[in-house]
């Protein structure tokens, strides 16, 4: 009879603990192309469910419509990204730990220039840079430093900035 408790108690155990065993999508390395507007090949102005396709890692995301905080999203937290899908921007935080095609994040204030020239727009806190798919703007730290980069398909003049970014 102990025989045959203790096998049930291994069994159940065994079901129990197996089922508690996800594994989590990975994305591989995120690359952020600041020449081209995308991460891993994903556009900013991309259908949400493709963004989840090849972005399988995602965290949360958001329907776009007028009860959604900022027009919806695509949100990888953990990785430091957030797609904004109706609004069509990326934003890169400090926390993201990819690489960029060129030094953008850490970047001091007038470091860019060699790169990308002149910024389109500036402000004390932030530049935006005229790219060939839309803009690319960086904002800068208390010390001067670049700490978030947002990418967009849209114009400084169409581009809405989500207030909770």
């Amino acid at each position: 009879m102990k025989q045959i408790s203790l096998l049930l108690v291994l069994l159940i155990a065994g079901f129990a603990t197996s089922a508690q065993l996800k594994v989590k999508p990975d994305c591989g390395v995120l690359t952020v192309d600041v020449y081209k507007g995308w991460i891993n090949e994903t556009k900013p102005n991309a259908d949400p469910e493709q963004m989840k396709a090849k972005l399988p890692c995602f965290t949360s995301a958001e329907k776009e419509g007028p009860s959604s905080t900022c027009g919806g999203g695509v949100y990888l937290d953990d990785k430091g990204i957030r797609f904004y899908t109706q609004r069509d921007y990326i934003v890169i935080n400090e926390k993201f730990k990819g690489k960029f095609t060129a030094p953008v994040m850490g970047v001091k204030k007038g470091g860019l220039f060699t790169r990308f020239g002149n910024p389109k727009l500036k402000d004390a806190n932030w530049e935006a840079y005229q790219m060939s798919y839309g803009i690319m703007i960086v904002y800068y730290n208390a010390k001067g430093v670049v700490n978030k980069v947002i990418i967009s398909t849209k114009t400084t003049d169409d581009i809405d900035l989500c207030t909770t970014n």
